[in-house]
């Protein structure tokens, strides 16, 4: 038993359960025909809400934050190797003073999963378009709309050259120098992103793929790989290497490149992906 354990009022009167907030897995899959599939559990009888179905999750521990709890109480509750997950974001439903937060995350393969506390009565992968067929626990059937849409994962395409050129740290001198700082900075986009432009995907907080793509001069950073960011080196323009990463996007994929080049924002644009300018980039990192 955990700390979280216990119930806890918010500001809107209402009484919840968990401490410390709750959090939970939405996980889903892809599968070679196009398919979207949903991982959900139902609820033992004798629970809150029971035999409803909903998303795995539970009361967080002080000291954890909201991924990582949400994927602790998956564990606990299915056989889930929560290592699988690729983790892509979160939204928050904050009544104030207690909060819920769901955890949005894919999984590579149709794994198979089954009940492993007495929390769950069982656990099932559902067609996407059938999930509100079942009776689902009330709270995950107000958040459901908006989860929905948020079954995506966001690439950060990153157009380093113009990038750099946005920073005044002596570029001009070593532009292979400058292109390694601009990597290594990246690498803190792996805590979460927040205000991604536009309301691009309904995250409250995003987990994005970071690709750096590096050119001429800067094609030796490709060499010195940083965990957490994918840096490419474009055979030759740049500018075209961005283009044809946006045209390879996977259905579920949302594109984000970041430059100020007019041109390459217009053939980005035109590709499918949205755009934004240094300036958010910078300061995010």
């Amino acid at each position: 038993m955990g700390d979280g354990d216990g119930w806890a009022d918010c500001d809107l009167g209402h009484t919840h359960w968990g401490r410390f907030g709750a959090a939970g897995l939405l996980a889903y899959h892809r599968d070679a025909d196009g398919q979207v599939w949903v991982l959900l559990q139902q609820r033992a009888w004798w629970g809150l809400g029971g035999g409803t179905w909903g998303m795995f999750g539970g009361a967080l521990h002080s000291h954890e934050d909201a991924v990582t709890g949400a994927l602790r109480e998956t564990s606990e509750e299915c056989t889930l190797d929560v290592t699988a997950v690729n983790v892509h974001g979160t939204t928050v439903d904050d009544h104030g003073g207690w909060s819920y937060t769901s955890l949005t995350g894919s999984l590579p393969e149709l794994l198979p999963v089954e009940p492993a506390s007495r929390e769950t009565r069982r656990a099932e992968w559902v067609r996407v378009e059938e999930v509100t067929d079942r009776k689902l626990f009330a709270p995950f059937a107000r958040s459901w709309p908006g989860l929905r849409d948020a079954m995506k994962s966001v690439v950060l395409v990153v157009d380093a050259a113009n990038v750099v050129g946005a920073r005044a740290d002596g570029w001009w001198k070593d532009r292979a120098g400058a292109n390694a700082r601009l990597r290594d900075d990246l690498k803190g986009l792996d805590t979460g992103v927040r205000g991604l432009p536009g309301g691009l995907v309904p995250f409250d907080s995003c987990f994005p793929e970071v690709v750096l793509v590096v050119e001429g001069a800067a094609r030796r950073v490709a060499d010195e790989p940083v965990e957490g960011v994918r840096v490419v080196a474009a055979p030759g323009s740049g500018d075209d290497q961005i283009v044809d990463l946006v045209r390879d996007a996977g259905p579920d994929t949302v594109p984000l490149v970041v430059t100020a080049d007019r041109e390459l924002r217009a053939r980005c644009e035109a590709a499918g992906a949205a755009v934004t300018g240094p300036r958010w980039l910078l300061d995010c990192i």
